[in-house]
């Protein structure tokens, strides 16, 4: 993976030590992009930082994005609105929420709705079959409009810290598969 930066987008509220977002920082040396504000996210804020960690990469290596949650709909917000989107050769998007959902909405109103349109880069979402905040349907309606290789991972809850998947060398094999893949 010489030459690769990956990105890992936390969502709402950050990830925690046992989550496999945080595991891949420390196992892989990827590097988070750290919000001013992990409990009241705002889409305006979240993507400025984005734009600010993608253009410090430089314009050499490629980069990856490795999403959770509030971090996919980062990243397709970004992709839709930023100039240097190219710099970005694939993401991972793991367990986007729908965002549409009025609990989810009335919580995170600036983040409705999300960007729908096809992503510039190679993608793949990975969703659960039963996570709490978003439903198979709405993750193949979000896959379906990014572009994105939906690839369904089962029962696995919010596929975070406590869906058991520890260092998640599957998913991490997702990521690197993005390298060379048609966007």
């Amino acid at each position: 993976m010489s030459g690769v930066r990956v990105l890992t987008l936390p969502g709402w509220q950050g990830s925690g030590p046992g989550h496999w977002q945080s595991r891949w920082e420390a196992l892989h040396g990827h590097l988070r992009v750290e919000q001013h504000d992990w409990l009241r996210p705002l889409r305006g804020d979240w993507t400025a930082r984005l734009e600010d960690v993608v253009l410090a990469q430089g314009e050499g290596a490629p980069v990856l994005l490795a999403a959770h949650s509030l971090g996919c709909l980062l990243a397709a917000w970004w992709a839709a609105h930023s100039r240097h989107a190219h710099r970005v050769a694939g993401a991972l998007l793991v367990a986007p929420p729908d965002i549409e959902r009025d609990d989810i909405r009335q919580a995170l109103p600036s983040w409705a709705p999300p960007a729908r349109q096809r992503l510039p880069f190679a993608s793949v979402l990975v969703a659960s079959s039963d996570d709490p905040y978003g439903s198979l349907p709405s993750a193949r309606r979000l896959a379906a409009g990014w572009g994105a290789v939906f690839h369904p991972l089962g029962a696995r809850g919010h596929v975070n810290a406590d869906s058991g998947l520890g260092d998640w060398p599957e998913g991490h094999r997702l990521l690197l598969d993005l390298i060379g893949s048609p966007s």
